[in-house]
């Protein structure tokens, strides 16, 4: 047995995972406008330009008054809207009409909404005297966060919350990590594209798609797919070329110990430094990974389909988010709706369909696949839960690592 792949000498996928990600290097920093930061990770700071709010806020539409004039009726001042200098009041009698967002008035620290008023002939009444009460509906200056304070840190994902609070911010541009250019292959001669006629002997060409959809879920925008057929000459030229004009490669098939596993020799023929062959686990066992002097990182994944998206996700794509700066977290663990039979001695990925329970507890039901060829089973599947080596029953409820696709 070739002894890269013997599981007694093949690190578990902890071991695996530090292994890769103290290997890649760290991706360059950019400025981008902060209309193109969605999906980026961010690489400095962000702190409050202001307090938060910057001032006391009306929350709702209605009239602002002083709520120490122990008074029902008041006599109409004038209004003001969001955007507006704020108005002072003229005295303890008088009102001011008064728009969701606007400042504050002065003179005033108490708004009454629109629906709880009777207004005529200027004139503005309650019917509630206990509708007085200083503050009420209004959103202190500095409540959410005061001038200087840590807003965003430095290797948070930046989607939609995270813009708007840079926006707030007032930061036109942001640092953030630049994005590797990643190239997709796929290996076999045996592997056709979707919508070309295709012979009983052989397999539609999906993993590289797979792949591709799921870094661009992600994120990743510097992402294109080839083919590589399962000749010696063909495969070290094509990935020679691309180890010079892409960052990291992202490989499926090739790298078992068939005769036509011809990967990894091209691979260290072409100068790729091997860090790892062949990870303590099922499915997936025969990962490779290595590195090149000038820092290029390649991925070499099995090419049964269950195994090459379980290695992108339980690997890949950590690692790259760790390149990129991400700040790291706990893995999300659920619990096994069922129990579970693993006989491997090796860690185990399962399949798993998440589900909610009345008071809304996340379950996961396993979803065995007949193989770590059977794509299909992974549909409408939520991800996969880590298993410890076996042989071992976990029970129901055991609280698993999940990863999500």
């Amino acid at each position: 047995m070739n002894a890269a792949v013997d599981t007694l000498q093949a690190p578990d996928p902890q071991a695996a995972s530090r292994l890769i990600e103290s290997h890649l290097v760290c991706l360059p920093i950019e400025s981008l406008p902060l209309a193109q930061c969605a999906g980026a990770v961010l690489r400095e700071n962000v702190y409050a330009e202001r307090d938060q709010p910057p001032f006391d806020r009306v929350a709702m539409d209605g009239i602002a008054v002083d709520s120490g004039s122990v008074r029902q009726r008041w006599t109409l001042q004038g209004a003001q809207a969001a955007g507006d200098p704020p108005l002072s009041l003229a005295s303890p009698a008088h009102c001011i009409e008064i728009m969701t967002g606007a400042v504050l008035p002065q003179g005033c620290d108490c708004i009454i909404p629109v629906e709880r008023l009777r207004v005529g002939s200027g004139q503005v009444e309650i019917s509630d005297p206990l509708l007085l009460a200083p503050w009420r509906h209004v959103h202190r200056r500095g409540s959410d966060g005061r001038q200087g304070a840590l807003m965003l840190a430095s290797g948070t994902r930046l989607h939609a919350p995270e813009i708007a609070v840079a926006a707030s911010a007032g930061m036109a541009r942001l640092r953030v990590s630049g994005q590797p250019s990643i190239m997709v292959l796929s290996t076999g001669n045996e592997l056709v594209e979707p919508g070309e006629p295709i012979e009983p002997h052989q397999v539609r060409r999906s993993n590289a798609y797979a792949v591709a959809a799921a870094l661009r879920e992600r994120g990743f925008q510097r992402v294109a797919e080839d083919h590589i057929r399962d000749e010696a000459v063909a495969l070290r030229e094509r990935l020679g070329w691309l180890l010079r004009t892409h960052e990291v490669l992202v490989l499926s098939g090739g790298v078992s110990m068939g005769r036509y596993d011809l990967v990894p020799q091209a691979l260290a023929d072409l100068g790729v430094h091997r860090l790892l062959h062949g990870i303590a686990q099922r499915p997936g066992k025969p990962m490779w990974f290595g590195t090149t002097t000038d820092g290029r990182a390649v991925f070499a994944l099995p090419g049964n389909p269950v195994s090459t998206l379980v290695c992108l996700v339980r690997y890949v794509l950590p690692a790259l988010y760790a390149a990129m700066g991400v700040r790291t977290h706990d893995p999300e663990r659920v619990a096994l709706a069922s129990a579970l039979q693993w006989d491997a001695a090796l860690t185990g990925f399962m399949p798993v369909r998440i589900s909610h329970d009345e008071w809304g507890r996340a379950w996961a039901t396993p979803r065995p696949t007949n193989g770590s060829g059977d794509a299909t089973s992974l549909a409408l599947t939520d991800g996969f839960v880590e298993l410890p080596p076996g042989p071992a029953e976990f029970a129901r409820g055991f609280l698993a690592r999940l990863y999500r696709w």
